[in-house]
């Protein structure tokens, strides 16, 4: 009895034991729950606290009384490169345009001197049938074809010959627009724009430049009509000259334009330089008879035509018109109009000087040239 009464004792005091500390155990686990979750429930209105305190910072009238800040103005692109640029590549241009008249004419004096020769040899027709006996079928009907061809180019006048280049550049370049690879590239350096980074170059090349094909059908169409004219009169080496400046001097006022009023956008084409040549011929020759395309019947004077071009255009610059780059326009007229009647002799004089040394350099020992005017061909003293 005394044993059993010792385990249960032993019994009673572990029963005892055991559930204080489940209790000890239950009552610290809501413990431990209530503080980490007091905690929690502490941080989060530090944090909203925090979050409503930085919102009302900035009240709802403080905020309506704020104004926004005024849009940074533009400034206005400098245009002392463009000019400079302008007078160097104009320049330049006649330049490299009286050096390759020299060389031009000091070839055809050397063509002449060779005349005699190649007519001797060019009678021995039995050599040339013995030689279009030996040629296969396909070889003769190539040699035909590339006859016509010559046929057709010897038909050409020397004005549609040198524009015939010009065509065939701005065809090039129209299908290069629409390759979408080159779309930055075509942008950066074929359109002209007083605000873009690279300003200089494109004022040369955006003069060969067209997007649209019925834009290069009609400037290539008038200069094909003039070009004839214009080469008579100023000679296929001046006419490239005159034809890139006033592509750069057409731009050059274009830029002034878009800078003073603030619309700086892009342009391209070749219609500055096709109004010059278009303004040099109706001023030239004033009386012309000129058709109009959509009614060949009605002809008008080139003068009356040249009039109406430039108040059209000066209508369109004052009335702030974006269908045409009217600035362009009016630039290249003025310049075409002015190189015809003052500026052609100018730059001849002008020229003398510089075409002189170029014989001096080219033919080294020569005897000499003209006191006023320009070098002898062949090496020798200029005639008198």
């Amino acid at each position: 009895m005394a044993w059993r009464g010792c385990v249960l004792k032993w019994v009673n005091t572990e029963l005892i034991r055991s559930t204080n500390t489940t209790l000890r155990s239950s009552r610290e686990i809501p413990h431990y729950q209530q503080r980490y979750g007091f905690r929690q429930e502490a941080k989060r209105p530090d944090t909203k606290k925090g979050n409503v305190v930085q919102k009302t910072k900035v009240s709802p009238s403080e905020a309506g009384t704020q104004s926004l800040p005024p849009p940074p103005k533009v400034p206005r692109p400098s245009l002392f490169k463009p000019l400079m640029f302008t007078v160097g590549f104009t320049g330049c241009s006649f330049g490299a345009a009286a050096i390759l008249q020299y060389e031009t004419l000091r070839s055809l004096v050397r063509t002449a001197q060779d005349e005699e020769k190649s007519e001797k040899f060019s009678q021995d027709m039995t050599y040339w049938h013995d030689w279009w006996n030996k040629l296969s079928g396909f070889q003769r009907q190539l040699i035909l074809l590339v006859s016509m061809v010559d046929d057709f180019w010897s038909s050409l006048s020397k004005g549609q010959k040198t524009v015939t280049g010009i065509i065939a550049l701005n065809a090039v370049v129209l299908c290069c627009w629409r390759i979408p690879v080159m779309q930055r590239s075509m942008v950066k350096y074929f359109t002209s724009n007083p605000a873009a980074k690279t300003r200089c170059l494109p004022m040369v090349l955006s003069t060969f430049s067209h997007y649209s094909i019925f834009h290069m059908a009609a400037n290539m169409s008038v200069l094909w009509i003039f070009s004839s004219q214009i080469v008579a009169i100023l000679g296929w080496e001046q006419f490239l000259a005159f034809y890139l400046s006033a592509g750069v001097i057409s731009n050059m006022v274009s830029y002034t334009c878009k800078t003073a009023t603030r619309s700086l956008h892009p342009s391209l084409g070749a219609s500055g330089a096709v109004m010059a040549v278009l303004a040099a011929v109706c001023t030239k020759v004033p009386e012309a008879k000129l058709g109009i395309i959509l009614l060949p019947m009605v002809a008008v004077t080139a003068g009356n035509v040249l009039k109406a071009l430039i108040a059209m255009d000066t209508a369109g610059l004052v009335l702030g018109w974006r269908m045409f780059d009217h600035a362009a326009h009016l630039g290249g007229a003025l310049f075409g109009v002015w190189y015809v009647t003052y500026g052609h002799k100018l730059i001849c004089r002008k020229q003398k000087p510089l075409v002189k040394l170029w014989h001096e350099a080219r033919s080294p020992g020569a005897g000499g040239s003209r006191s006023g005017g320009g070098p002898g061909v062949n090496g020798g003293p200029g005639p008198k």
